[in-house]
This record gives structure tokens, sequence and C-alpha cells, in this order.
């Protein structure tokens, strides 16, 4: 076979793996790295929103630790990724973690991000050092619905249109209106809501509807690794529910926080950093 021979098989190798497989692997977030220390810290963020819902956390620990604060593609003002999931985003943090060769990680999420951590403590057992999720469940769903079970590929498509067709203002309102249950403290509930309106409308519709029908219920037994919930207030009015939900994580240790709502980090500030430097310099 020729040289030109050759370089046509090449390139039509290399079209076909790209359609094949996709591009290079590029991160489904965006990442800043500070601080220094051979032990590691990755932050995810919740819904929409930014990786600087950890600023005040991450202070507490950069000058031991180095921390990776995540930001999801679509939200608070990252590109997004087309059909991006629950699933692929675990997928790429963990790709990144093996790519990075960041040993053994804690990983720390609120809300969403605390599903993923879980999720990726359960899958890639060997890859986290500990997990600390931040108001999250396994089944959030199921919370509303004791019946709930997932579907394998949900429909989406009316949330998608009925919330990419909402005007501005109109979404504007909506999570204005939303955040007074999720944020006590009035002087951050503009920020979330910011971070809110800085996301792609798509994005905020599928992983919205990926995210309600997120079931890990059964999957959380496989959790090896140190780990610790903090709830918010409310749940302790629940608490049988709330149980129920992590019967399969027996080493796992609830703890319900005093005062506030789902922004923990904010509301009840003093006892969410007591509680993450108390498990974060456990040996």
């Amino acid at each position: 076979m020729n040289n030109y021979k050759i370089t046509i098989v090449i390139c039509l190798f290399s079209v076909l793996y790209v359609n094949t497989f996709g591009q290079p692997n590029t991160p489904a977030f965006e990442v800043t790295k500070s601080g220094q220390g051979s032990k590691s810290i990755i932050f995810i963020p919740g819904f929409a929103s930014s990786g600087d819902v950890w600023n005040e956390t991450k202070a507490m620990f950069e000058k031991d630790f180095t921390c990776y604060t995540l930001t999801m593609a679509g939200f608070a003002g990252v590109k997004p990724q087309v059909n991006a999931t629950c699933k692929s985003w675990e997928i790429s943090i963990a790709t990144y973690i093996e790519d990075n060769k960041i040993e053994k990680p804690m990983i720390i999420g609120h809300s969403m991000g605390g599903v993923l951590a879980m999720a990726l403590a359960s899958d890639y057992p060997q890859l986290i050092g500990k997990i600390i999720v931040v108001d999250a469940l396994p089944c959030l769903s199921a919370l509303m619905n004791p019946t709930f079970k997932s579907t394998e590929k949900p429909d989406c498509s009316d949330m998608v249109n009925q919330i990419t067709a909402t005007t501005n203002d109109k979404f504007y309102q909506m999570q204005k209106m939303s955040i007074q249950r999720l944020v006590a403290d009035t002087s951050k509930q503009e920020l979330v809501v910011s971070w809110s309106m800085k996301s792609d409308r798509k994005t905020f519709a599928e992983l919205y509807c990926d995210f309600s029908n997120t079931d890990l219920r059964e999957k959380i037994k496989t959790i090896t690794c140190p780990t610790l919930i903090l709830l918010e207030e409310y749940f302790k009015n629940i608490k049988p529910a709330i149980e129920t939900q992590y019967k399969n994580a027996p080493n796992a240790s609830l703890q319900y926080s005093n005062k506030g709502l789902h922004f923990i980090m904010f509301d009840d500030k003093e006892w969410y950093l007591n509680q993450v430097t108390n498990f974060v310099t456990q040996k």
C-alpha cells in the first residue's frame, strides 16, 4: 500500500473513531484548582449552582488540601454540553479523577452534587476516600411518592418545552419564589437566583427531569468509604422517612442541622463548618 493510500486509511479511521466514540474526553464541568497538599477535596455544587457556593468551606481547607471546585456544564454561566445526564456527569468526574491521578479524594456535594457524590462512591469505590453529602437524599422523588420507581428513559420533552419557552421575567419570578424555601439567609437569596438565571434553560430542564428520576436507594449499599450526611432542620420532622432512604448505608452518619433551609452552608454555617472540619480531619 503506497503512502497516499495509507494516509487516506488513517484519515478515514480517525473520522470513524470520532463519530463512533465522540470527541476526546472533555470534562462535563468547569474546574478551579486551589490550595496545596497531598490530600485532595472535590467540591460539587447543587442544581443550577456555581462552585462559588463552596467559597467559605474551601477557605477552611486550602492550606492543607488541594481543592478542585466544580461548576457543572450549563449551570451558572458555564457552557452547556449536549445530552447531559446525571450519569454522564458522574462518569466525567470519575474520569477526571483518574486522568489527573487524584488519589482517593474526599467528595463534598450539595443537593444534586451530594447525589453525584453517593453515585461516585457506589460505582467507583476504589477512587473515593470519603464523602460528605449536604442535604441530599438517595431518591428525592420517593420522599413525596413512597411508591416511586424510576423509568429507564424518562420523557423530558414537556418540561424542556415549558421551561425553555418561559420568558426571562417569568423565570426570574419563579426562582425568586422558590428561593424562599431553599435559603433562609436573605443576603444570599439573590446570589443563588443569579446562578439559576445564568444557567442554560435546556440543561436546567433536562437535568431537573433526570435528577427527579434518580434512585440510589439500593445502590448506596455498595458504598464502603466513610460517609457523613448533613441534613436540613426540617428533616428532623420526618426522620423515619429519611432513615428509610439511607437504610442501605448503615455506616453513614446522619446529622441534622439546627436552623435554616436547604443551603445549610449559608443558613447554619457554624454548625456546618464544625461538622465538615471534624469529619475531614478524622483519620
